[in-house]
């Protein structure tokens, strides 16, 4: 059986790399709202006096809310 080789040279071979460089750049994005957004939750409940230790749940419930924050921000500048 004959192996197949992927050429990036190729329209099929640019097209897949495409694909895949879209993905990942997708998946970066995401986990990048998700670590400002984080940041900015926490800030924000903090500054509300709504912080402190609020458990694995709030925490992630207030990273929720400011990663929330921060896409409905960027979608509303694009």
């Amino acid at each position: 059986m004959t192996p197949i080789v992927l050429e990036p040279n190729t329209l099929f071979g640019w097209i897949l790399l495409g694909l895949i460089a879209g993905w990942i750049a997708g998946v970066i994005t995401r986990i990048a709202i998700g670590l400002v957004g984080a940041v900015v939750g926490g800030g924000l409940f903090s500054l509300l006096g709504l912080g402190g230790f609020v458990g694995f749940f709030g925490s992630l419930a207030i990273a929720v809310a400011g990663s929330a924050l921060v896409l409905a921000l960027a979608n509303a500048l694009t």
